[in-house]
């Protein structure tokens, strides 16, 4: 029962040709994809850090982008951000908040209703920024320091310098107004 095989070796070849064009083509699929996603993500990368310098800086100062900020008896002057948030922050005042202390750099409150969220990395907080974290929570920052996490620009208090010894570490009442 011995049975000769006969392999016809340009038909092998032609296979093996065919399969090897299929992988060069799977990889070049694989390789122009990985290409493009990188590409989106490095354009993403690059919108949400650059996007602070343009639209998301504070407006210039006016009667309409300015408010008060209380905290015992020193008043801070702060600047609306030219944002849909802001601007809807701006109408609920006055509003007093008690904020609590959050890592040592920053005070936190819920407001009463959630805001239209903006959000953008700013890779570096400011002391003075105030932001809108998430689409409720108004945050007062008053250290400087870099953060990857993505905020809504509300605005920023002038004249910030003194403001980690006003605020401290503590619980405190702020007062946000227009006057």
């Amino acid at each position: 029962m011995n049975k000769n095989l006969h392999v016809n070796t340009d038909n092998i070849n032609t296979l093996t040709l065919i399969a090897s064009r299929q992988k060069a083509r799977t990889l070049n699929r694989v390789g122009l994809s990985l290409l493009l996603f990188l590409t989106l993500c490095n354009g993403y990368a690059a919108q949400s850090t650059t996007q602070p310098a343009t639209t998301q800086q504070a407006s210039i100062n006016s009667e309409e982008s300015r408010i008060w900020i209380t905290i015992g008896e020193r008043r801070f002057a702060a600047t609306l951000a030219d944002t849909d948030a802001a601007r809807e922050f701006a109408a609920m005042l006055p509003l007093t908040l008690d904020m609590n202390d959050l890592n040592s750099n920053e005070k936190e409150a819920d407001l009463p209703k959630a805001l239209t969220t903006d959000t953008y990395r700013p890779a570096t907080i400011k002391n003075g920024d105030l932001m809108l974290w998430g689409s409720r929570t108004m945050v007062m920052f008053y250290k400087t320091f870099n953060t990857s996490y993505s905020y809504t620009r509300i605005g920023h208090i002038e004249e910030a310098a003194d403001l980690p010894q006003k605020l401290g570490r503590k619980r405190v009442q702020v007062t946000f107004s227009r006057n």
